[in-house]
């Protein structure tokens, strides 16, 4: 398990590799971001993106599942987020590309509130096939601090 004391200011990864699907891409959109763009190609053709586009909640949510599933692999102690700070869509993201992630840690903070915590910021970038940045944000990440070891009332000493 890696805890917040774990984390370090310069650690980066890379990882992750999402497929953009166009039925998805349809899919999200018709649910959540009904934009014209991001339901006909036709529509989509005359604007800036010139031609479909997935939204930038969808791309968000294909970098989510990626992270989340590193998370996961890691076996991060994680407890969520605090929010994100300076959420930019870069540049579109078409059905056909694929997607990867790389994270910085640029800094841990531990709680003076909440020992059981600590908070790690992430500066996150989303990349397409050609290494295009198309998304970019800082998470605050919200990290559980290593367990302490138990001791006991009477003597002070570790209980096992």
């Amino acid at each position: 398990m890696r805890y917040f004391e774990d984390f370090t200011v310069g650690e980066t990864a890379r990882f992750g590799s999402y497929q953009v699907d166009r039925d998805e891409v349809l899919d999200f959109a018709r649910r959540y971001d009904p934009q014209p763009f991001h339901l006909s190609e036709e529509a989509a053709a005359q604007t800036h993106f010139g031609r479909l586009a997935a939204s930038g909640w969808h791309s968000c949510a294909m970098m989510m599942a990626m992270l989340a599933a590193r998370m996961e692999a890691d076996e991060v102690a994680s407890l969520g987020a605090a929010g994100i700070d300076e959420l930019r869509w870069r540049t579109p993201v078409y059905p056909g590309d694929t997607l990867t992630c790389e994270t910085e840690i640029v800094e841990t903070r531990a709680s003076r509130s909440r020992p059981e915590m600590g908070t790690a910021r992430s500066r996150m970038t989303v990349r397409n096939q050609d290494g295009v940045a198309v998304l970019t944000f800082v998470a605050i990440l919200l990290i559980a601090t290593r367990p302490r070891a138990a001791t006991t009332p009477s003597t002070g000493t570790d209980a096992g």
